[in-house]
């Protein structure tokens, strides 16, 4: 069996440590701990491994964030794989800092990147890892703290989130989403 983990982020140093690429932070830190490596492919860097069993594939879509869509639909039609096998890992404005949740389906939200992937694939029904980012921010100054760097406290909380992170990634590819959502969700 199959999963493909898709974490959102934006390409390029400048990017690399603001609050919108958690996503790539996220999947960065299950690579390392599973000894797995990314190349470099078509629509962005893949990765992969076996746990238990089951073959993770891990993409950090190089198409920046809001056309993240093209890249999803393409290594989901080229891996075969179904989209209840497919996770997206985002930033999620609408939770406290490291807050965690995962979700079968749902809206947009106003995310960009998954308002694109919802558009390419027709669909809202594929399943998503929420990370929070908080929403300190003033009014229209949401693009400046979504791509603003993380904060020295944000990142002590966060780091001690990515063990969780990747506990959530792997047991949604062993246990199923419903196990996940049970086992972690509101913790």
């Amino acid at each position: 069996m199959k999963f493909l983990i898709v974490g959102l982020g934006n390409i390029g140093a400048k990017y690399e440590s603001t609050r919108h690429n958690i996503g790539f932070k996220a999947l960065d830190f299950v690579a390392e701990q599973s000894s797995a490596f990314f190349i470099e492919e078509k629509y962005g860097e893949i990765s992969s491994f076996k746990y238990k069993g089951k073959n993770i594939f891990l993409l950090k879509p190089n198409t920046f964030m809001n056309l993240s869509g093209s890249a999803v639909r393409y290594w989901i039609t080229k891996l075969k794989i179904d989209v209840e096998h497919l996770l997206v890992v985002t930033d999620d404005l609408n939770l406290e800092v490291g807050n965690l949740r995962m979700k079968k389906n749902g809206s947009d939200g106003g995310h960009n990147g998954l308002k694109d992937i919802q558009q390419i694939l027709s669909s809202s029904q594929y399943p998503r890892l929420r990370i929070g980012v908080g929403n300190n921010f003033p009014k229209g100054g949401q693009i400046d703290y979504v791509l603003g760097e993380w904060t020295e406290e944000e990142h002590l909380i966060l780091d001690q989130k990515m063990e969780i992170i990747k506990e959530m990634v792997l047991s949604f590819c062993f246990a199923g989403i419903e196990n996940t959502m049970n086992k972690f969700n509101n913790k």
